[in-house]
């Protein structure tokens, strides 16, 4: 009997196992019967945008937490796939750093040229997964919302592939309630252009903070501040741009930090993260961590070791993505398969307790970086998914990372070599700070301009700098 898969959303972790199983079937391997599951109303997950904010049309809460003006925030060379490049979607190579819609596309492009869409039920948000012991069967209930009907169905296997970036970690502090401005979280910021002229506090010193900063400021934000429970993000600010410790407390328009000092402020943006949630699973199938390098209770990254007929993808705190992903949907589409064998529940948490181990070592950018790229390529190793340089991915990131050091508002102006192609990244065709359109024909309409590569001794000395931590 044909196994029966169930896929729980249809973003880019979704969409690569949908891409790993249809790679299976061009060789001519039999598939099971899938269905991807995918409560919005079109792929993509995060990167399909829109404008709505708390509840969608059908009333469930949004899953976007994309904004306007959102460009790509590492190099375009360390996501890229490496069955599907850049040049191949778009004839031609394009700088390093490109815009939300530049990327959907990208995204969009390769599963339409893999026909996948076939398998996903859109506008049907899972509401319960339940598994039976005695016949070893998922049974997933699902809300078609265009026929306002719930049904359930049983399948073998379950993967989920939701992301953990849609359900806000939302803190409150002293005053708030009274607080005369705005107060938002950052899955709700949609717009930089709103906070134009405006004094702007954003709580977090990790990238949601850095990048709303950033783009604020491109748009003509009065000033910047951003709060840190435990250590500043140390970039090199413009003039209107601070840094201060936690806040203590806001008063009416005014904030208070730790430090004594005071500030008066129009809006606060709560950069403060996400949390791992998964209301739609019974407690026994329901993954709890932190967002971390290594969750515990995932053999491989993604076999729920308390049942091993269920997955998840995407799970990971990340650094690699796209490809991270590909790597994890293919060893999963080869352990449903039968390919793979899982060995004994001990052994699979020895094994992960091992990584875990070796994350609670990392004190570094580098080190989490190289971590990751381990961990990528232990899984492409295992599977058929096309091998490519990971430590030429690693050496891109820390070349980022000194970019960044060097000016926190200019790193997307540089360029980087496609580590699946060779091709040298061209410059864009105007300054990030000066391109106010970030729309798809706006960033291909022009000619661009070769960018000159690094020179051996600027590399070098790009991939030994010391990273922040």
């Amino acid at each position: 009997m044909t196994q029966r898969i169930a896929i729980i959303g249809a973003g880019p972790s979704g969409l690569a196992q949908l891409r790993a199983f249809q790679s299976a079937a061009d060789k001519g391997i039999e598939i099971p019967e899938i269905v991807c599951y995918e409560k919005q109303d079109d792929w993509g997950g995060l990167w399909n945008y829109s404008w709505r904010t708390g509840l969608d049309a059908h009333g469930e809460p949004v899953h976007g937490s994309m904004y306007r003006y959102l460009w790509s925030n590492g190099p375009k060379e360390c996501l890229e796939f490496a069955d599907y490049s850049f040049e191949e979607h778009f004839g031609r190579p394009i700088a390093s750093y490109p815009p939300r819609a530049v990327l959907f596309d990208y995204i969009k492009g390769r599963v339409e040229k893999a026909g996948v869409r076939k398998y996903i039920r859109f506008g049907c948000p899972v509401r319960q997964v339940t598994f039976d012991d005695a016949s070893q069967q998922f049974t997933v209930s699902v809300h078609d919302q265009s026929l306002d009907l719930v049904t359930s169905e049983e399948f073998d296997h379950v993967i989920v592939a939701s992301g953990h970036f849609s359900t806000p970690n939302v803190p409150e502090f002293p005053g708030f309630s009274s607080f005369n401005g705005r107060i938002l979280h950052a899955h709700d910021f949609r717009d930089a252009l709103e906070f134009k002229g405006k004094d702007l506090l954003l709580l977090g010193s990790s990238y949601s903070a850095e990048d709303i900063g950033s783009q604020c400021y491109k748009y003509g934000a009065r000033s910047i501040t951003t709060s840190y429970r435990t250590a500043p993000m140390g970039f090199k600010w413009p003039d209107n741009w601070e840094e201060k410790p936690l806040l203590v407390k806001v008063d009416r328009d005014t904030a208070y930090f730790s430090d004594g000092s005071h500030k008066r402020v129009d809006a606060i943006i709560l950069c403060t993260g996400y949390l791992h949630h998964f209301p739609f699973l019974e407690e026994s199938l329901r993954l709890k961590t932190a967002n971390r390098m290594w969750p515990l209770g995932l053999y491989k990254g993604v076999v729920w070791e308390e049942n091993p007929r269920l997955f998840y993808l995407g799970m990971q705190d990340q650094w690699y993505t796209f490809n991270m992903f590909d790597a994890q949907a293919w060893w999963v589409r080869d352990a449903v398969l039968g390919t793979q064998t899982l060995p004994a529940k001990a052994a699979m948490q020895a094994d992960s307790q091992a990584w875990r181990e070796r994350e609670e070592t990392l004190d570094s950018d580098e080190a989490m970086i190289v971590f990751q790229g381990d961990y990528v390529k232990s899984l492409i190793s295992e599977t058929d998914y096309p091998s490519f340089d990971i430590d030429g991915v690693n050496r891109t990131f820390l070349e980022w990372e000194h970019h960044k050091h060097e000016n926190i508002m200019t790193f997307r102006d540089h360029g980087y070599r496609s580590l699946m192609t060779g091709t040298q990244a061209p410059r864009h065709h105007t300054p990030w700070l000066e391109a106010m359109d970030d729309s798809l024909e706006a960033y291909l309409a022009q000619p661009v301009e070769a960018e000159t590569p690094l020179d051996e001794e600027s590399a070098t000395q790009a991939t030994t700098t010391p990273l922040a931590s």
